[in-house]
């Protein structure tokens, strides 16, 4: 049974790698008709409709009660919110490989932060196991020519804020998988990012006098197809397989796949986007996926420590 858990969980992470790194491509495809914070807001409406869907039809029940919603608010504010807010103004002062490069140290800062918080003990060649994903990623990105320069500095700031905004939200999804359901955890998280970003987008819209063109950008339907994708599968279902992987394994063992996912954007691109695949793409692969295998298959540093079955599903006896 246990086995059949872990396949279970594995698959859901590996799933949730594959929706973030083909994610990238809708995104250039949905910024040809809209612009970033425009993106984002719509991104996240089509999300929280898709969420709420099966509730209104009595198919989900939600089960967060109103005075357990501010102990629900970090997690959303550190995933979607301040992630994607540094994201987007950070890569309007660098490059995207740039901000590959120090998105990459991600799962470092999962285990940095996990460590004291929520006493995870990674062993040695776990440790070691993350840094050669890191490792991989780095390279794939030097390169292919990324450079730092002294004006992209602030841009590199932002990133990395974002980076340890998602490292926080990895770490604090998996202390709050154990009260909550991750169907409330992930229904919340899609509530607060279309309130966020919508009253960000808004605000833009009406300082520039341009609030009638808000809705413009679904006259594409390339943009159309673009922002399904992002808010359904993007937002909404990464959102709850990364919960529910969170909900049973240890924060910094999920957070390694994130360095998969920026493979598989790597590897899309050359696929689908028709970019060049170098020696270097393979070198990468190599070290990325040994890095991740790594992390999750070699012996952790504290022997006999268990999994946790979240209280809130155990009480329950279901994920929903």
């Amino acid at each position: 049974m246990t086995t059949n858990r872990n396949r279970t969980v594995y698959a859901a992470v590996i799933l949730y790698a594959f929706i973030i790194g083909f994610s990238f491509i809708f995104v250039k495809f949905a910024l040809i008709a809209a612009s970033p914070l425009d993106t984002l807001a719509h991104r996240f409406t089509i999300s929280l409709i898709a969420a709420a869907l099966p509730v209104c039809f009595g198919w989900l029940r939600l089960t967060i009660r109103p005075r357990e919603l501010l102990a629900v608010l970090p997690l959303a504010l550190f995933y979607p919110v301040l992630f994607f807010t540094f994201q987007t103004f950070g890569l309007a002062y660098t490059s995207s490989s740039e901000a590959g490069i120090v998105q990459a140290v991600v799962p470092a800062f999962t285990m940095i932060l996990a460590i004291p918080l929520l006493k995870e003990r990674p062993g040695a060649w776990q440790k070691l196991s993350v840094l050669l994903s890191i490792a991989g990623v780095i390279y794939m990105f030097v390169m292919k020519g990324a450079r730092f320069e002294p004006s992209s500095l602030a841009g590199v700031g932002l990133i990395a804020l974002g980076a340890l905004a998602l490292a926080g939200y990895g770490v604090l999804a998996r202390k709050m998988a154990q009260s909550f359901r991750v169907t409330d955890m992930t229904f919340m998280m899609s509530l607060i990012g279309f309130i966020a970003f919508n009253a960000m987008s808004v605000g833009r819209h009406v300082s520039e006098g341009t609030l009638s063109t808000y809705f413009q950008p679904f006259a594409s339907p390339l943009f159309v197809m673009s922002i399904v994708y992002l808010g359904v599968m993007s937002s909404l279902i990464s959102s709850f397989l990364s919960n529910f992987a969170l909900s049973r394994l240890e924060a910094y063992k999920v957070s390694a796949f994130n360095n998969v996912a920026t493979l598989i954007t790597v590897l899309a691109g050359v696929f689908v986007l028709k970019e060049r695949l170098e020696a270097y793409h393979f070198i990468g692969a190599v070290l990325i996926v040994a890095g991740v295998l790594g992390t999750n298959l070699l012996g952790s540093g504290k022997r006999g420590a268990k999994q946790t079955v979240p209280r809130g599903i155990a009480e329950r006896g279901k994920v929903s």
